[in-house]
């Protein structure tokens, strides 16, 4: 099948390609113009934006949490779809069918899953195969399990760490590696409540930024394309900023990645000792060329917070709302589910106010994410919206005049002009991704990318243009015409292969039995066991 795409505004800053033309599709490919330029099938792109698909690096979408949250939170899903009479609960709002065709519908065709418990890799793989259109992948959860921290407390070699972290991205099929509050759920187990990057966690005598580091360089050298991804301490305390300006300085060169900053981003300035840090994490940011961030933009209304971050969990069960929560231990990180609303009061909009400053205040698109760090600032479905706050001043003003006066009072945001280019939300949420997760085949239109394209009809109205697109193809497949799904396909889980160390093997076969009195087998499965539904990409990560 050759098909081309034509007369529509490409926007392809990889490619250097800005402007009116036309693209060829060959199968699953796209390739230079053919010989005679007859296609099987043309698509008039005329009057429309033509990009990359996106991918969203940051989102809770499979899991042992995501499922309890639904489990908890039945009454809600109606907020996202209709459930008709007796449609089961797995298929019913958050369901892993209608979070690919909300993806797909709003051009989006790669997505993460950032926090996966080695533990329950196939509990999540299996749900994410569940999830049609998309292409997903996975960072498994490391730096709270005990295998882990009494190495670093044993002194273990660096080839030990690093044969450690490479057999966990490989038997869980992750694409990377994500810490969690490093060492804080370890230090819960011994009652401990409030956790920082120098404090120490008991029985261990490690520091959490030890426990950081030692991850980070791990990571580093094995070639892992996407760093170290970072749920720093201390989320959505006040004061927050000085825990991730430590973290950032704790960088040092090395490529790392801090998510959800915006949960970072509080000072303790004004009566209520709550304030705007963003301009002093952006200026840090900036400064810091090693240093990647994803945002966690906070939109107004109800949502659920779900975190592998135990200890922050438990402390706010007191603000859920509704008032029912779930909190649960684990061997690594243990989790929560806390739902919550965010409403426009003095702290709603404060948060709100910091993420769109961390938006438009680092300067470098390609190292700013585009998330709301699903559903936890805000479902995935409110992206449209932000896309037009960020791409317009007049629609955050109009939205800043109905909200907290007092909170917008000590934030910068009604002082920024800048607004978003075409060009700069095609770098940030397709060229950056890709790039960051070492995705060479996505992110870009460039001759021998894969078919994954996402077509936008140009309107005064940002919102509505991103919310339904006119054309999305996924692998050269059409998959959404005028914002609606019209035929549906099966994604691939997105893996790094690190061929696994025997020693290390034999030494985890042992901790297994010794600790749990179970088989290592009962922690790994085999690609079959997800197969059938699922195809793997894999991709090689230096050994």
């Amino acid at each position: 099948m050759l098909t081309k795409i034509s007369g529509g505004e490409i926007i392809d800053p990889v490619n250097g390609r800005l402007g009116k033309g036309d693209l060829w599709i060959r199968d699953e490919t796209i390739v230079e113009p053919p010989a005679g330029g007859n296609a099987d099938r043309t698509i008039d792109a005329s009057g429309c934006m033509v990009m990359a698909g996106a991918i969203d690096i940051h989102s809770h979408i499979g899991g042992g949490n995501v499922n309890t949250a639904r489990l908890l939170l039945p009454e809600q899903h109606a907020a996202h779809v209709a459930r008709p009479a007796m449609t089961p609960l797995s298929n019913a709002g958050w369901s892993t069918f209608e979070t690919g065709c909300r993806y797909a519908k709003m051009g989006f065709t790669t997505v993460v899953e950032p926090a996966m418990s080695p533990g329950a890799a196939l509990h999540t793989h299996l749900e994410l195969a569940d999830i049609p259109i998309i292409d997903k992948a996975t960072l498994a959860i490391l730096g709270n399990d005990d295998f882990l921290l009494s190495m670093i407390r044993d002194d273990a070699s660096e080839q030990m760490i690093e044969d450690y972290v490479a057999w966990t991205v490989g038997s869980t099929r992750a694409l990377g590696v994500k810490v969690i509050n490093a060492g804080a759920a370890a230090a819960f187990k011994e009652n401990v409540r409030t956790f920082a990057l120098d404090e120490v966690v008991p029985s261990y005598g490690v520091s959490s930024r030890k426990i950081v580091k030692t991850l980070q360089a791990a990571v580093d050298r094995l070639g892992i394309p996407h760093p170290l991804h970072v749920h720093c301490n201390n989320l959505g305390a006040p004061g927050a900023a000085d825990t991730a300006a430590a973290t950032i300085a704790a960088a040092e060169g090395v490529p790392l990645h801090l998510a959800h900053l915006q949960f970072y981003g509080y000072g303790t300035e004004g009566k209520r000792k709550f304030s705007s840090a963003a301009a002093r994490l952006a200026e840090l940011v900036n400064g810091a060329p090693e240093v990647t961030i994803d945002i966690g933009q906070v939109m107004f209304g109800q949502t659920v917070t779900i975190s592998s971050d135990v200890m922050r969990q438990f402390s706010a069960r007191g603000s859920a709302s509704p008032k029912k929560t779930v909190i649960h231990d684990g061997d690594g990180n243990g989790g929560g589910i806390v739902p919550y609303r965010y409403s426009k009061d003095f702290y709603g909009t404060m948060q709100w106010a910091v993420g769109l400053e961390l938006f438009l205040l680092i300067k470098d698109p390609w190292r700013v994410f585009f998330t709301t760090d699903h559903p936890n600032g805000a479902p995935f479905t409110a992206y449209p919206a932000l896309f037009e706050l960020l791409m317009s001043r007049d629609a955050r003003d109009k939205m800043a005049s109905g909200v907290s006066g007092r909170a917008m009072a000590l934030s910068t945001l009604s002082s920024i002009a800048r607004e978003y280019t075409f060009e700069e939300i095609a770098i940030m949420t397709r060229a950056a991704p890709a790039k960051l997760l070492g995705l060479k085949d996505r992110g870009h239109l460039g001759p021998g990318a894969l078919a994954d394209i996402a077509i936008y009809r140009k309107g005064k109205d940002i919102a509505k243009m991103f919310g339904a697109a006119a054309f999305v193809f996924k692998n050269g497949d059409l998959v959404v015409k005028d914002g609606e799904i019209g035929h549906y396909r099966w994604g691939k889980a997105l893996r790094l292969n690190p061929p696994p160390d025997k020693a290390m093997v034999r030494r985890l076969r042992e901790y297994h039995e010794r600790r749990y009195g179970l088989s290592l087998d009962w922690f790994t499965f085999p690609d079959a066991a997800i197969a059938r539904e699922q195809p793997f990409g894999e991709v090689s990560c230096r050994a």
